[in-house]
């Protein structure tokens, strides 16, 4: 078994965890690794996005429990009884358009969320790890608070402010991700990104839809690279934060037609107008995951898609460690 880093142990530092908003996607992911690793988990999520099917598998493994609860709902706080060492905090927001309604969770997440997931962490000397997403560069003009993806796009700055205040008021172990375009098995399809559009569209033998010319890259980090990076920086207690995606920046078109090439559909692309996409983000900066944490992206993104595509299709595909040659530490 590896160690964490240099000069850590060789188990992980922590007996029992909480992932809020442990069914979504990396959640689940998370989950999962975590018990693998020996660690007890207590998965919250009131499943508004994510799916109790997401960790469906995990139910009856010793030491997992599944709350259906809303972190930011009054009293949920003081019935996490813990004791925890960790705390992922991933029932936070996304930049997206939202109608206002779900604008109005997607703020309290961020604001009322966040606190009283760090009041848990606070309480028992846990780790606390925002997993948040990257910032959106304001319009030429200025922020517009009030514009189709600014609720997603405020409640990103403002949880990670409440972060950093609580980590600089307290002196916390508080520390913040920023992930960048995470796919894998079990990603979603709607609300999720293109890729899993794309997937879900070629399967069916729909239109492969790519927004404006298809040119915006994106930064795809295969989910157990991902959840690698994220288990690094909560074993350390950086408090900056630290972006991880990946280190190659596919287009969407040459995305949507190598997923048309793997399913074998027939699927035409076509190009549709890009106006009401979310403003891009910038490129992941993952020098400092790399220098301080030693966590490198390990499968390529074509690799990647070649595996996501086989879970879609109920296959059996590549076996999910690989052997990169890096010497970088592991977490576990």
């Amino acid at each position: 078994m590896a160690a964490f880093g240099p000069g850590c142990g060789t188990g992980p530092p922590w007996s029992r965890a909480l992932v809020t908003g442990g069914a979504g996607f990396l959640g689940s992911h998370l989950c999962t690794r975590l018990l693998d690793a020996g660690v007890q988990v207590d998965c919250l999520d009131n499943l508004s996005t994510g799916r109790a099917e997401e960790v469906a598998h995990l139910a009856g493994r010793p030491g997992f429990r599944f709350l259906e609860r809303d972190i930011a709902e009054p009293g949920c706080a003081d019935a996490l009884t813990g004791p925890y060492g960790l705390v992922l905090h991933l029932a936070g927001p996304a930049p997206s358009a939202a109608p206002s309604d779900r604008a109005l969770r997607i703020l309290d997440a961020a604001g009322v969320g966040t606190r009283a997931a760090l009041t848990v962490a606070g309480r028992d000397g846990a780790r606390f790890l925002l997993a948040s997403s990257p910032p959106v560069e304001p319009p030429a003009g200025g922020a517009d608070p009030v514009g189709a993806h600014s609720a997603g796009a405020e409640a990103v700055r403002f949880a990670e402010a409440l972060v950093a205040a609580h980590a600089g008021a307290h002196g916390a172990n508080a520390g913040i991700v920023r992930l960048f375009a995470g796919y894998g098995p079990g990603m979603r399809t709607d609300g999720g990104g293109p890729t899993g559009a794309f997937i879900e569209q070629a399967l069916a033998g729909r239109p492969v839809t790519v927004a404006g010319d298809g040119g915006r890259p994106h930064a795809l980090c295969y989910v157990d690279d991902m959840v690698e990076g994220v288990l690094l920086v909560a074993a350390g207690r950086s408090v900056r934060p630290v972006d991880l995606g990946g280190d190659e920046e596919p287009t969407a078109v040459e995305i949507a037609r190598r997923v048309i090439d793997l399913t074998g559909s027939g699927s035409p692309l076509a190009f549709v107008d890009g106006r009401d996409e979310p403003p891009g983000a910038p490129r992941p900066v993952t020098g400092f995951a790399r220098e301080i944490f030693g966590w490198l992206p390990g499968v390529g993104w074509q690799d990647g898609l070649e595996r996501t595509v086989a879970a879609f299709r109920g296959q059996t595909g590549p076996p999910a460690a690989v052997e990169t040659g890096r010497t970088a530490q592991r977490w576990v």
